[in-house]
C-alpha cells in the first residue's frame, strides 16, 4: 500500500513540474562549479506530504531547478491528490453499494404465484389490500379451539393449550376491525389481514423472517377493474415500471428526474412549443 502511494506521489510530481514553464533552451546558465549536497528527513508514514514539502524546500533554496514558488506547487500537489483520493472513495463506494445490491438479490426469495411465501406450516398471499394466511389444521378441529389473535401490529394462529404454530410482529400494520378468519372444512384456518398501506407490497409476513423479491410480485390484470382509482393507479404505475426495467428504459421515477427531462427537452427542441401536458406517464423515453 505504501509503495503503491509513494509511486502515485512520485507521478503526481512529474505531473505537475510538467504544468510549469521550463526556461527556453537558448538561454546559458553561467557555468558552476559541480559539488554535492545532502538532505537528510525521516520518513514519517503518516505525513508523506511533510516529505515532499520539505524536499521541494531544500531543492528551491539549494538550486534553481524549481523556479516557481514552491508552496503553490505544494498547494497543487495536495489538490490533486485529494482529487485522486476522491475519486478511489468514490469507485470504492459505488462497488461497495452494488455488491450489497447483489448480496441482496441472492438473499430475497422468489414470492410464489400469489405473491407471498410457502413455508413449513403455513403459507401467505397478498394483494396490495391484503394479506391472506393459510394454516392447515388436524382434520375435525372446531373452530372453538382454534386461537387466532390479531392485532394491528402482531398475529398469533394456533391451538388451544399448544405451542403456536404461527406468531410475531407484523411486517407492516393491520385494520384489525377489518380482518377476521374462518374455518374450512374443519381443518383449514384462512385468516384476512386488511392493510393499512394499500400502496406496497408487503417483503415479509413477520418482521425478521424470510423476505421476498417484491419486483417479482405481479398483480393480477384481470382484477384491475375492481380496484378503487388510487390503487389501480399505484398498480399501473408498478406494472409500467417493470415492464421499464425488463426493456432497459427508464422507471416513471427515473422518466421526471431532472437529468432525463433535459436531455428530453434537447431531443425535442420543438416540445416547448406545444400545450403543456400535466403528467409525464405517457413520455416514453428513448
Amino acid at each position: 500500500m505504501w509503495k503503491c502511494s509513494v509511486q502515485n506521489s512520485r507521478n503526481s510530481i512529474m505531473a505537475i513540474l510538467s504544468d510549469y514553464d521550463e526556461p527556453e533552451q537558448n538561454q546559458q546558465a553561467p557555468a558552476s562549479p559541480t559539488s554535492s549536497l545532502s538532505f537528510g528527513v525521516v520518513l514519517d508514514p503518516s505525513n508523506p506530504l511533510g516529505l515532499l514539502e520539505s524536499a521541494l524546500n531544500f531543492l528551491s533554496q539549494k538550486s534553481d531547478v524549481l523556479n516557481t514558488d514552491v508552496s503553490g506547487l505544494v498547494k497543487e500537489f495536495k489538490k490533486r491528490i485529494k482529487a485522486e483520493e476522491d475519486s478511489i472513495k468514490a469507485e470504492e463506494k459505488r462497488r461497495t453499494e452494488e455488491k450489497m445490491r447483489e448480496e441482496e438479490k441472492k438473499r430475497l426469495r422468489v414470492p410464489n404465484k400469489d405473491n407471498g411465501l410457502d413455508m413449513e406450516n403455513y403459507s401467505w398471499a397478498q394483494t396490495l389490500q391484503e394479506v391472506t394466511i393459510t394454516v392447515p389444521f388436524p382434520a375435525g378441529t372446531k373452530s372453538r379451539d382454534v386461537v387466532c389473535e390479531m392485532k394491528k401490529k402482531s398475529a398469533k394462529v394456533g391451538l388451544k393449550g399448544q405451542p403456536s404454530i404461527l406468531e410475531g410482529e407484523l411486517f407492516e400494520t393491520i385494520k384489525v376491525d377489518d380482518s377476521l378468519w374462518n374455518l374450512a372444512d374443519q381443518k383449514t384456518v384462512s385468516v384476512h389481514l386488511t392493510k393499512c398501506d394499500r400502496m406496497n407490497w408487503w417483503k415479509s409476513l413477520f418482521k425478521g423472517g424470510p423476505e421476498i423479491d417484491i419486483q417479482k410480485a405481479e398483480p393480477e390484470p384481470s382484477k384491475l377493474s375492481d380496484l378503487d382509482p388510487e390503487t389501480r393507479s399505484t398498480v399501473e404505475k408498478m406494472m409500467f415500471d417493470q415492464r421499464q426495467k425488463q426493456l432497459g428504459l427508464p422507471t416513471s421515477k427515473e422518466i421526471e428526474n431532472e437529468g432525463l427531462m433535459k436531455q428530453f427537452m434537447a431531443q425535442h427542441p420543438n416540445y416547448g412549443n406545444k400545450k403543456p401536458n400535466k403528467s409525464l406517464s405517457n413520455v416514453r423515453m428513448t
